[in-house]
């Protein structure tokens, strides 16, 4: 066994990778709820595909957390922070809202009270994209930029644990419970995150340290323009393909999260069917898949795995439009979720990786919401109208026509990730 794999296993003790278990399903936990178990429950009741499109993009939050990051960097939550530090602060009121919120979605009805669901829908996503831009910061201040993936790793496994819960789960609960039940037990299980932000360590503002001056007047406009100016100033022209890269790299996977469950209940697979392989089975392919990514930047390096993962993450949606012709066969589905779920956590393992070596110390949270943010938007977008483009022209050639983007992907990748150096900086990725 070479050192990097040495230093690989060694970092499984870490205590902070623990702490990035723990975070990670609680950033995973919300995310089903918001999309395919909610999709499905809304299918269930008879609600349009259209209709379930659309409600998609209620979930932007997670697009546009950018707007709101800075003031996560800067501002402390009143009373609380003084008492458990600012970005647990911060980790604490997102986690109420979003266990509060979810509450609230379980006493909702898709059909007599959309309405009041969008509602409820909109302040998980909100709660939820504000969490992801806390624990981001944390993830990258508490680690060197040489052990971000395994960090990256850690996450992706704590988010498909929580993908276990929240989509197999939830859809167990549903079939022999209550729908509201499976989204009470879901809010329950929030107190994980809480649990783990009160243990995690302080790598901001410590408790009882001097607040920032709230009679100073906060420039939104500076707070966003710096860290941006930053990426430019030390990235030159590239920054421009290395942002296409990163908005086109997962969409071809958010597409699909949006219109499979619709697709298997489509087909005439039972809920349990769609438990069993999609939410239980294809969770553990996913942790597989998001440990072989992460293990495979410390050996192989960060360019050969953002290649594998573009080329990994677009081909998966092919098995979609090949499952469209098999009917409801449990091994075709089994064969489906597999690559879909393996391709889904490599690639996000990669594109962790590659967003934090992009970020720069003073600038992290913001930095990288900014990026996260774009990584998310189109796929969040086209996911708005692919109920449309089901309906005009059915799931196969939706399937197909979104594996096309890794083309692009693969050519930007390769191109954006050559060895180079930065305009007076560092090389632009690491190796």
């Amino acid at each position: 066994m070479n050192g990097k794999a040495k230093l690989a296993w060694r970092d499984l003790g870490d205590a902070r990778v623990a702490l990035m278990l723990a975070f990670g399903y609680s950033a995973g936990l919300p995310y089903l709820l918001v999309f395919s178990t909610l999709f499905t429950w809304m299918r269930e009741a008879g609600v349009e595909v259209t209709v379930i499109g659309m409600f998609s993009w209620l979930a932007l939050a997670y697009s546009f957390k950018f707007l709101w990051s800075p003031f996560v960097d800067a501002l402390d939550v009143p009373w609380l922070a003084r008492r458990v530090g600012r970005r647990r602060a911060w980790l604490l009121v997102c986690q109420a809202l979003i266990a509060v919120s979810l509450v609230g979605m379980g006493l909702s009805d898709p059909k007599g009270s959309l309405p009041v669901l969008a509602v409820f829908t909109f302040l998980v996503a909100f709660g939820s994209a504000t969490q992801d831009v806390v624990v981001d910061g944390w993830r990258i201040d508490a680690a060197p930029t040489e052990r971000q993936g395994i960090m990256a790793a850690a996450y992706q496994l704590g988010y498909r644990l929580a993908l276990l819960s929240a989509g197999a789960g939830a859809l167990y609960a549903a079939e022999f419970v209550t729908w509201r039940a499976a989204y009470f037990t879901m809010a329950g299980l929030m107190g994980v995150g809480v649990v783990a932000s009160l243990l995690s360590p302080i790598v901001d503002r410590a408790p009882g340290a001097a607040a920032p001056d709230l009679t100073k007047r906060f420039d939104f406009i500076e707070a966003v323009k710096a860290p941006v100016a930053d990426l430019f100033r030390r990235y030159g022209t590239l920054l421009w393909p290395i942002l296409v890269l990163v908005a086109l790299y997962r969409l071809p996977d958010f597409v699909a999260n949006v219109m499979a469950n619709p697709l298997y209940i489509d087909l005439g697979f039972r809920k349990s069917d769609i438990a069993t392989v999609s939410k239980i089975y294809g969770v553990w392919i996913g942790i597989v898949g998001a440990f072989v990514g992460g293990f495979m930047v410390t050996w192989a390096g960060l360019r050969t795995t953002l290649i594998v993962g573009g080329v990994l993450c677009a081909a998966s949606n092919l098995t979609y439009t090949w499952l469209t012709f098999t009917g409801p066969s449990i091994a075709a589905l089994t064969v489906a979720v597999s690559v879909d779920n393996f391709s889904a956590s490599f690639a996000g393992t990669a594109l962790i990786a590659y967003m934090s070596g992009l970020t720069a110390p003073g600038f992290v949270a913001t930095q990288y919401a900014l990026l996260s943010s774009l990584y998310a938007l189109p796929g969040k977008l086209v996911g708005g109208i692919s109920g449309f483009m089901v309906q005009a022209y059915g799931y196969g050639t939706f399937f197909t026509l979104t594996s096309l983007v890794g083309i692009p992907v693969v050519v930007l990748a390769w191109w954006v990730t050559r060895e180079r150096r930065e305009p007076g900086a560092a090389p632009v990725t690491p190796s």
